[in-house]
Parts: structure tokens; C-alpha cells; sequence
């Protein structure tokens, strides 16, 4: 069982959005926690403490909850997969002064939100802003999981047409700019190491903030920009998921991967070579480094190097050889020979 006061000190890091330096994705979860915890400390101390709202669930007997948590400049994302319940942001709670606005995306399960005498139900996928400023009720009916986008209102307000009337406005899931939203920042919660420089971590919230504005309604100067930065860095970042995700694939092509995210070949090009590799070089390099943990894994003792170099999605093996070779200054064998060695 994880200790209990790591688990408290890292879940009251899921606060406001000021702290730019604490990148690392925060994780808590109820599964965690004694049995005869994790209904006080879902309800007092997430709820009171980091979210401020009042948090009813259904049923403690099957409380599940998990959440977790990643503070950018500017930017908190925040997902939890949790059962059923209501939480609740009363009058009382909004004289803390914070104004955030929060882009609540419902991933799954069902959803209603009520806030300004409105009520706005989200199937899968859908979205609606709400401000941290006024009272707001999230009602989740059954087991789901939903992302929350949280950026301060002063950086929200200039980017979007007229932001207060976004508010409480229902956003279709097939809205382009929030499936990329969605996809963008489930990447980033899942990836501590692809931000790990103070100058990176602003390029990525600044992404983020491009493509929230976009899905709200963006002016057309921030619209301009976003199309050129926002939404380029979120389709190569999704075109290299799939690719990495789809590694063994020998059939995987440009060609693939860009009608998967629905643009040209050309385009897709032009989004690695902006990031100062090609296409070609980024699906070798991803094989090979795949091929090379292989190699070293204990489990993998016993393969074939041919059998390894298929899985990596490799059909030629002195293609393989030699690119191998030319990366590592080794053979397969070699590295397989070192990383025995290294276990005895």
C-alpha cells in the first residue's frame, strides 16, 4: 500500500494553476488508500481542500476514484475516472477569488452540468466552459471519465470572441479543434518527459491555450496563429502517437497516418521537418529503439534477432542489420551479448 503521506502531499499539488515548475503529472487514486479512508479523503480533502467543492458520491460502498494532474505555465490538466457523483461548487466556495475558466471535456459515462440557470448534458466526448467564479453543479450519473482544461481567465479573454458568453455553451464532440484538444492533453498526461524544459513547457501550454480558443471561438488574429502553431503541434504529436502506438505495423506509411488525421501527406511532412526530422527518420528511429530494448530485455533471451526485427515492424533484416549498426556502432548481437553480461 503507497504511503499515505506521499499520497496527501502529491494530491495538494492539484490546485490552482500557479505553479509552472511543478510539471510532473500528479497521480492519486482511491484504490491507494485504506478502505476506511477513501471516502474522507475523496470528499474532505479533494474535495474541500484541492477541487473547493462539495463532493456527493452515490453509493461510499464502491467508491473508485482516480485522478490525475499536470500544472503548465498557465495550464492545469486534470482527468479523473470515478463513479458516480455530484460535485458541487456552492456560493459560498466562489469568495475564494479564483476566476479560472475550465473546459470540461466528458470522456465517457454520463454527464449533465448546471451553472447560470442553464443545464447542459455531455454524451461522450463533448464539452462545456465553466468559470471557477460561479456556482456550478457536475453531475456524473454512472462510472466515467472526463478532462479538465483550466486556464486563467486573463488569458482566455483576449483569444476568444466575447468569452463570457462561451460560457455554459454546449461543444459538439465533433468539433476538429477539441478532438484535438482532447487527444493533445491526454498525451501530456501521460508523458512526463516530452516537456522536460522550462522553454518547452510554455510552447506546450501555449498549444493548448491555441486550441481551447479555437474550440470556444477564437478572434481571427488568435485563429490565424492557432491554425499555424496550436493545431500543427497537436497533429504531429498525434501522428507520432500512432506511430509509436503502431510500431510493429510493417504496412504503416505517411500516407496512412495522414488520412487517419485527415490531411495531405505534404502537410504531415512538413510538421516533422518542422521539427527537424522527416517522417522516414522518426519511424526508423522509433523501430530501432524498440528492436534495441527488446534486445536487452531478459525475456527476449531466447528470440531470434529476425523474430525481434519483424515485431519492431522491420521485413528486411540486413536492412535492419545495418541501420542498426550504423545507429548503435553495434550488432543486435552485440547489444544482446552486453546486456547479459550486465545481469550476472
Amino acid at each position: 500500500m503507497a504511503d499515505i503521506a506521499v499520497i496527501m502531499s502529491g494530491l495538494s499539488e492539484v490546485t490552482h494553476v500557479t505553479n509552472p515548475e511543478s510539471f510532473a503529472t500528479v497521480r492519486f487514486s482511491t484504490a491507494d488508500l485504506p478502505e476506511n479512508m477513501r471516502v474522507a479523503t475523496w470528499c474532505e480533502h479533494y474535495g474541500h481542500t484541492v477541487l473547493r467543492a462539495d463532493i456527493e458520491p452515490a453509493d461510499d460502498a464502491s467508491l473508485d476514484a482516480t485522478v490525475a494532474s499536470r500544472a503548465l505555465p498557465g495550464l492545469q490538466l486534470v482527468s479523473g475516472r470515478f463513479t458516480a457523483a455530484r460535485i458541487i461548487r456552492t456560493r459560498e466556495m466562489i469568495v475564494d477569488g479564483n476566476d479560472d475558466l475550465s473546459l470540461l471535456v466528458n470522456q465517457s459515462g454520463n454527464v449533465t452540468v448546471y451553472a447560470r440557470g442553464r443545464e447542459v448534458t455531455l454524451r461522450e466526448n463533448d464539452a462545456v466552459l465553466i468559470s471557477s467564479g460561479e456556482a456550478v453543479v457536475f453531475d456524473r450519473r454512472s462510472f466515467g471519465e472526463s478532462i479538465a482544461i483550466r486556464i486563467p481567465y486573463s488569458m482566455l479573454s483576449p483569444v476568444v470572441v466575447d468569452v463570457d458568453d462561451a460560457i455554459m455553451r454546449h461543444i459538439p464532440r465533433d468539433t476538429a479543434a477539441l478532438k484535438l484538444l482532447t487527444s493533445y492533453s491526454n498525451t501530456l498526461l501521460g508523458d512526463d518527459h516530452s516537456v522536460a524544459t522550462p522553454a518547452l513547457r510554455h510552447h506546450v501550454a501555449t498549444h493548448v491555450h491555441d486550441l481551447v480558443a479555437l474550440a470556444l471561438g477564437a478572434t481571427r488574429e488568435a485563429a490565424d496563429v492557432a491554425n499555424s502553431r496550436g493545431v500543427g503541434a497537436a497533429r504531429l504529436r498525434a501522428a507520432k502517437t500512432h506511430i509509436i502506438e503502431n510500431i510493429n505495423r510493417r504496412d504503416i506509411s505517411i500516407g496512412s497516418v495522414a488520412l487517419r488525421l485527415g490531411v495531405t501527406p505534404r502537410y504531415l511532412q512538413r510538421l516533422f521537418e518542422s521539427d527537424g526530422t522527416t517522417f522516414s527518420a522518426f519511424l526508423l528511429g522509433r523501430r530501432l529503439a524498440r528492436a534495441h530494448r527488446m534486445l536487452s530485455e531478459p525475456q527476449s533471451a531466447q528470440r531470434q534477432v529476425s523474430a525481434i526485427a519483424y515485431d519492431a515492424g522491420f521485413g528486411d533484416l540486413s536492412y535492419f542489420n545495418r541501420c542498426f549498426r550504423r545507429l548503435y556502432g553495434a550488432t543486435p548481437m552485440d547489444i544482446r551479448e552486453t546486456a547479459a553480461k550486465a545481469r550476472e
